[in-house]
Formats: structure tokens, sequence, C-alpha cells
């Protein structure tokens, strides 16, 4: 199996760690494979790769994107490290407003699994750190939204003490104000 699946503490959000094969020359790794992910109803094609940079210390987010073009995200950290989080935005989940959070680094080779009706984030814990993750919906600034990433009502311990945030991101409201269209269903046998 060239992967092992973790549901986290919110269990839709999932923890892969990839099987790696290194020798000599290197390493080879999966970081994506249908048939596997499809066995955890992780059944999207893909549409959009993005890559991004940061500093030490650089803090992005909390995004999300509004239904009809809500994003889901395989993130992974191919250079450096970070601390990446998810929080749960869905209406009438029992996770409403709860996070989980990541180590994920070039060293650990974790794949973040952030399914829609999440906010996403993450902090630079390492000089440049390079994070690669692909998207179920490709970006629609109309549909943008965001979450201040301090918002005391979730208490996200991001691990750093005075993070480098854009302009934007420091202006984004808080949870209880944030523009949100996501609902919660459980899932059963019969949807």
């Amino acid at each position: 199996m060239p992967f092992s699946f973790r549901r986290l503490e919110i269990p839709d959000v999932l923890l892969i760690t990839p099987n790696i094969f290194e020798d000599e020359r290197g390493f080879f790794m999966e970081t994506y494979k249908l048939s596997e992910f499809k066995k955890l109803g992780v059944e999207y094609n893909f549409v959009q790769e993005n890559f991004a940079k940061s500093k030490k210390n650089v803090l992005r987010g909390l995004h999300y994107q509004l239904e009809p073009k809500s994003q889901g995200k395989l993130v992974r950290c191919v250079r450096g490290k970070v601390w990446d989080v998810a929080v749960d935005i869905r209406k009438g989940s029992t996770w409403y407003g709860k996070w989980v959070k990541v180590e994920m680094s070039e060293e650990n080779k974790n794949i973040l699994w952030v399914p829609r009706g999440f906010a996403h984030g993450y902090v630079s814990v390492e000089e440049d750190s390079e994070i690669l993750y692909l998207t179920t919906e490709e970006y629609a600034p109309q549909f943008e939204r965001g979450i201040l990433w301090n918002d005391p009502t979730l208490k996200i311990d991001w691990g750093v003490d005075s993070p480098i945030v854009s302009q934007k991101d420091g202006k984004l409201p808080l949870l209880e104000k944030t523009e949100n269209n996501f609902v919660y269903w459980e899932k059963t046998k019969d949807n």
C-alpha cells in the first residue's frame, strides 16, 4: 500500500503518510493515487496546483472559497517546515469552530487532506518553506473568503510568537462575522 491514512480529531481531515522508497540515488514516493484515496471517500478531480514559498514566521490564512466553488485541498510541504491548520466551518457540525494542526515538512513528507467546508492556513517555521497543494476547484476570487488568523474564539496555537501576516489576511473578519454557506450533513450508507 503506497499510503497510510489517519483520521484526525476532526475525522474528515486526513493525515496521509506516503510509503517512501529510498536508496543511494535518493527517494521515490507517490503523492496521490485515485484508487487508494477513493477508498476513504476522497474522490475528486484536482483542477489546480498551487505552489507557495514563505519566509520563516510567515502565516498565510485562514482561507476558503464559498459554494459552489469551495475547494478541497491536498497539501504537502516540499521544503522546510510548516504548521498546517484546518478549521471546521460547516454549520451544524459537531466540530464547528474546532481546528487541527499538523507538522508538515520535507523530512516527514506528510500530506494533509483538507475537505470542502474548512478554512485553511499555515505558518512557516523554517526559512523559505515551500508548499504544494492540489485543489478540487480553481481559484475564484469572487468566492474567496477568510477568517482572522488570531480569532480569540478559535484560540489557534500557531506555534510562533509574532507571525508575519499580509495586510489582507490581517483584516479578515472573525468566524462569527464571516460569510459562510457550508452546512454539515452526516454521511450515512444511503447518501
